[in-house]
């Protein structure tokens, strides 16, 4: 694959990358670091594509297959993902021509990225921004895993990713991307004094009744007022609809898949139990160049619902050199058994820094043409804007 130029971080780094050492010997790593394990610890059945590496994670793809099951699982310590499939395994799909996957039903796909971990190297994974906009509750699993979306160190394997469309149903094949993988190298020291001088430095959120709080965490605010009465601030998907190509960019009118949601004075938002909302933070937000964040996707501090699906910020994102004023987070929010009534100014949840090991030799943003960056509030990619 090309190497990116050092250029792309414009105003950060003033000459070229060294890229032969790290700043840390710790922390998740960059682009380079992960397309440097690409044939040795990343083995992909197919060549892997430049724009599959992130800025701080690489894109996983479908495989051949996809197995309809009959309820998610984990396979425990003493099991692997294909024992389990013959106890639960329904039917297979082929993959080798695009497939439909039916919202309310249960998938395992094994992925095309197998993994051949050194002992000092651990996975974290989330589905893509796109993914989660979607509703596509999606989770990757390991053979003897104990846990969603973590690989343990050392591991040597496949990988699998369980899908299940919450809202639409969606067309997939092989190649499909709906999930990501950080890789991180032992376990860095993150705590209170370091979020608050990198709060300090960068900005973390733009509003300063929101410090950061916690030993690594930044609290984020709903927004329900947007740019005044009757504007803007959200949208409730709609029930059944037509299907969507996960990989058709701008191929769908909005107004066929989602409601919208217009700010009231004096009224909050009555989240109802098993509908799916698209809303936005009331903060911008930043992730320095040599950080990534990640969001909590649950807390039941808050309320019974969950603000986010797809939780992975990459290095860059709402930041520039010049200090512009980030970007808003986009909520993926589900409330759970009970209606639940959400405020302008309300804490959704927390946001979850940690340090990489090297600034990556590319930033989310104009460097990757990213779809969500200065964002406000934003569907898809899939849909018309």
């Amino acid at each position: 694959m090309a190497e990116a130029s050092p250029q792309m971080i414009p105003g950060l780094v003033p000459g070229p990358v060294d890229r032969t050492a790290g700043a840390h010997t710790t922390g998740l790593l960059p682009s380079q670091r992960i397309r440097e394990l690409v044939g040795k610890q990343i083995l992909p059945a197919d060549p892997a594509a430049d724009d599959q590496i992130q800025p701080s994670s690489i894109d996983l793809r479908l495989g051949d297959e996809a197995w309809r099951v009959r309820a998610s699982f984990l396979p425990g310590p003493k099991a692997t993902v294909k024992g389990k499939l013959r106890e639960l395994g329904m039917h297979r799909i082929d993959l080798g021509e695009e497939a439909v996957l039916e919202r309310g039903c249960v998938y395992i796909v094994p992925l095309q990225e197998e993994l051949r971990l050194t002992d000092d190297v651990a996975g974290i994974a989330n589905p893509r921004s796109s993914t989660g906009r979607l509703d596509i509750f999606t989770r990757v699993i390991t053979d003897y895993a104990t846990e969603f979306d973590r690989v343990r160190k050392g591991y040597r394997g496949r990988l699998y990713a369980e899908v299940s469309p919450r809202t639409f149903s969606v067309v997939v094949r092989r190649g499909s991307r709906l999930c990501q993988l950080r890789l991180r190298r032992g376990s860095p020291v993150f705590g209170k004094t370091t979020l608050k001088r990198l709060h300090r430095e960068h900005g973390l959120v733009d509003t300063p009744e929101s410090p950061p709080e916690g030993d690594k965490a930044v609290a984020f605010r709903l927004d329900l007022h947007g740019e005044g009465e009757g504007s803007l601030v959200g949208y409730r998907a709609r029930q059944h609809t037509d299907v969507i190509d996960i990989d058709c960019k701008a191929a769908r009118d909005a107004r066929d898949f989602w409601d919208p949601i217009y700010a009231r004075k004096g009224e909050g938002l009555i989240l109802n139990p098993g509908d799916f909302y698209i809303l936005a933070t009331r903060e911008r937000l930043r992730v320095p160049p040599d950080h990534a964040a990640e969001m909590v996707a649950y807390d039941t501090l808050v309320g019974e619902f969950r603000v986010h699906y797809a939780g992975f910020f990459d290095p860059g994102f709402g930041w520039s050199p010049t200090g512009d004023a980030g970007s808003r987070g986009v909520l993926e929010v589900r409330s759970h058994d009970v209606p639940f009534l959400l405020e302008h100014g309300q804490i959704m949840g927390r946001l979850r820094y940690e340090r990489l090991t090297d600034v990556p030799d590319r930033l989310y943003g104009t460097d990757l043409g990213s779809h969500y960056q200065g964002q406000a509030l934003a569907l898809s990619r899939h849909f018309r804007r």
